[in-house]
């Protein structure tokens, strides 16, 4: 499966997952904003859209998985620029799980663009090349085994609404929910 990663240059380049897994061919790292793919679905922590089996058949139909890779703390601005430049992005969020990257550790949902892409590898039913996303950190299979019980439950989900459901049976539900 393509993926690609808008990367924004926000971050320290040595605990950058997306150069690494670029620099390894597993990745198209895009600097211009007007150049990323045309269509597909841009992970966006803020869409209210979770991925889900319902979007895989856009994937196999050619569409491509786009992350954005930028600095946290500046995630609401980058965003919306990339959503007013590429319309055709469709905003996707991910279930919950928990970082296994050195700077996150175990905070629900602060994943690393390798571990983001690596939950929609799984969740989209290619486990071994999200396996091959994590393989160059040495976290990276702490990550799928810290997960194991949401991943395997999230990618067996058949529904969008199973995902989101199945996710409150890991994680304590937020009371504004």
């Amino acid at each position: 499966m393509p993926l690609h990663i808008i990367h924004l240059d926000q971050d320290d380049p040595k605990k950058c997952t997306a150069r690494k897994i670029a620099s390894k061919g597993m990745a198209r790292l895009h600097f211009n904003l007007k150049k990323p793919p045309r269509r597909g679905y841009l992970l966006d922590p803020s869409s209210g859209t979770i991925l889900g089996p319902d979007d895989l058949p856009v994937i196999q139909m050619g569409a491509s998985l786009v992350a954005l890779d930028c600095s946290w703390k500046r995630l609401q601005e980058s965003v919306l620029e990339i959503r007013s430049k590429s319309p055709r992005l469709e905003p996707r969020t991910l279930p919950i799980l928990l970082a296994a990257n050195p700077i996150s550790w175990g905070k629900p949902g602060r994943l690393s663009t390798a571990e983001a892409l690596a939950t929609c590898l799984v969740l989209l039913g290619r486990r071994k090349q999200a396996e091959k996303i994590l393989s160059p950190f040495k976290w990276g299979q702490q990550f799928l085994t810290l997960n194991a019980e949401p991943l395997d439950a999230y990618s067996n989900a058949s529904t969008r609404e199973e995902v989101v459901s199945l996710q409150w049976e890991f994680f304590d539900k937020p009371d504004s929910i």
